[in-house]
């Protein structure tokens, strides 16, 4: 089996937004976004990953917050999803948004002109990479020993791999909310359709499921 890439469970506004401008500590998603409208059908699920009371629901939204480690080797996500600071590191102690034991349990390359040394979190590893997306997926591919690769994001990442024609499948949940200004994956989902099949999938929650896969 090829391994692929994959952009799973990313989730965008109405109007194709994914994340705000103006990042801080403090609103990792930066201002206008917020994070809970855009993913709180995954939260409601019952397969949450961070869910700490039984219940949550089931249903089509619990089957994709399932399948989000489903043969995933490694990721690849930009700096900004790793963390808010800009420029050179000036602080190797804090080690990113994802506490003691980060959600990925993979390698996990950070795309970054900045470079600093690896460590590990759990059963994740951060390494960082000042690499095109084309020499990143190579890595990335070659430390998910035969799995495949999900592209984690933020937005840019996204857009900067769908750029280089290096992506194979994407879920993108589409929240029923509009932003208005922010980082937009898409004017519409039918920008794609000149490279993927693609498929509409409604939620009872609200939210719109699209999939796409190479043609």
């Amino acid at each position: 089996m090829p391994q692929l890439l994959r952009v799973q469970n990313f989730s965008v506004s109405q109007d194709g937004i994914g994340a705000g401008e103006n990042q801080t500590f403090e609103r990792p998603f930066g201002d206008t976004v917020e994070p809970w409208e855009l993913m709180s059908w995954a939260g409601a699920t019952a397969s949450w990953p961070n869910r700490t009371d039984p219940g949550g629901t089931r249903g089509i939204d619990d089957y994709f917050t399932r399948d989000f480690t489903h043969n995933i080797g490694a990721e690849i996500m930009g700096r900004n999803k790793f963390g808010y600071q800009r420029g050179p590191w000036t602080d190797h102690e804090w080690q990113g948004w994802w506490g003691d034991e980060p959600p990925f349990h993979t390698p996990v390359f950070v795309l970054t002109h900045h470079l600093r040394p690896s460590f590990t979190l759990g059963e994740t590893t951060f390494h960082f990479l000042d690499a095109t997306p084309a020499e990143a997926a190579e890595k990335a591919k070659a430390a998910a020993d035969g799995k495949d690769v999900r592209i984690g994001g933020g937005v840019s990442t996204v857009r900067e791999f769908l750029d280089a024609d290096l992506i194979d499948t994407l879920h993108i949940a589409v929240a029923p909310v509009t932003y208005g200004k922010g980082l937009r994956l898409w004017n519409s989902p039918a920008e794609l359709e000149d490279r993927f099949e693609h498929e509409v999938v409604l939620s009872p929650s609200g939210v719109t499921h699209h999939l796409f896969w190479r043609k």
